[in-house]
């Protein structure tokens, strides 16, 4: 594995310019073949879930690419399956930069990028181009917000329109409700504002199953910073609804634990070591009423095999990385594949 190597120079760059660094390299390296024949031989930890079957439990969390413009270069680093997103109906620049900071002490990011996207036209032109699709069996997430200009009152509108128009391309769909970046977003996870948007959601997937002749799961991701109280009452709708499976977590807005650190005090979620606790947390509050209803997905600070492991004992089915990547390269999913393969 390079990447080792290459770490140092690309932290010597801004956060968002090093994304599109890595990108680029990564995108060369599948155009010329190199990403193929160097890619890691990952240990197969196959586990059914949400109706499909995963090859190995480890997959890339949405936000890394947005815009589904480098799904191909990521199947070559061994993820058993790849999430894409957020996007939104409509195009949006996001927050102003700079919106992502490392905390490298901490092995942390925060982020307040804010739905950044090209929005869902052009997001799909991306997903027809890749070759790793749920057609030719790869599985592939979608993750759907609303426009940080529509107001809850509207959102299942924009939240509609992403499913309608990514049903059909999507192993599976991921409503995000979590996110800290865009005002109000985490409201619709009250149980009141909940309802209502899963129960449209549910009635236009059966809709679309019929019009595309699959069914397509929906998952719903979650924010780290609820009460167990809340988390409960999140998975009995979650039941209720007959959703098929519940991301925990999102980034937090806890800060607690960097706030003596550069950047520390910055504004956005925070992600990495920081996380792991809070996110297990969740799992396992989860796991309590679920009982294994339907499947959990880990993540949030998984830096390690065995960081990965403590999500699948605390109740998750599947994990999902982002920050540990950053930090610790493709090598760290063939370590958690490894460390699950061998539970």
């Amino acid at each position: 594995m390079l990447y080792p190597l290459f770490r140092p120079l690309l932290f010597t760059l801004d956060p968002e310019t090093a994304h599109d660094v890595a990108f680029a390299a990564l995108d060369a390296a599948v155009a010329c073949g190199a990403a193929q024949l160097t890619a890691p031989r990952v240990a197969a930890s196959p586990v059914r879930a949400m109706g499909l079957d995963f090859p190995n439990r480890v997959g890339l969390a949405a936000g890394l690419d947005k815009n589904a413009a480098h799904i191909d270069g990521l199947a070559t680093l061994g993820f058993g399956f790849i999430e894409c997103g957020t996007v939104t109906p409509r195009p949006q620049p996001g927050n102003p930069k700079p919106r992502l900071f490392r905390l490298p002490e901490a092995r942390a990011l925060i982020n307040r990028l804010g739905f950044n996207n090209d929005g869902v036209e052009r997001f799909l032109e991306n997903v027809a181009r890749s070759r790793f699709t749920s057609k030719s069996g790869g599985i592939l997430g979608l993750n759907i917000g609303r426009n940080f200009d529509t107001p809850n009152e509207r959102a299942v509108d924009d939240y509609l329109i992403c499913l309608r128009a990514v049903y059909g391309s999507a192993s599976y769909v991921t409503v995000n409700i979590s996110s800290p970046n865009t005002s109000g977003l985490r409201a619709l996870q009250d149980v009141s504002a909940l309802t209502p948007l899963l129960a449209a959601l549910k009635v236009e997937q059966a809709v679309l199953a019929q019009k595309h002749g699959k069914y397509t799961p929906l998952a719903v991701k979650i924010a780290p910073d609820l009460s167990a109280e809340d988390v409960g009452r999140i998975a009995r709708t979650l039941l209720e609804q007959h959703v098929d499976g519940v991301i925990a977590t999102n980034t937090t807005t806890d800060h607690s634990a960097v706030g003596g650190l550069p950047h520390g005090n910055e504004a956005g979620g925070l992600s990495g070591g920081p996380l792991r606790e809070k996110s297990t947390a969740a799992i396992h509050a989860l796991a309590q009423v679920l009982d294994g209803a339907l499947p959990i997905i880990g993540v949030g600070g998984i830096m390690s095999g065995e960081d990965a492991q403590e999500k699948i004992a605390a109740g998750a089915t599947l994990v999902q990385i982002y920050t540990g990547l950053i930090y610790r390269g493709p090598e760290l999913i063939v370590e958690i594949a490894e460390a699950l393969a061998q539970r």
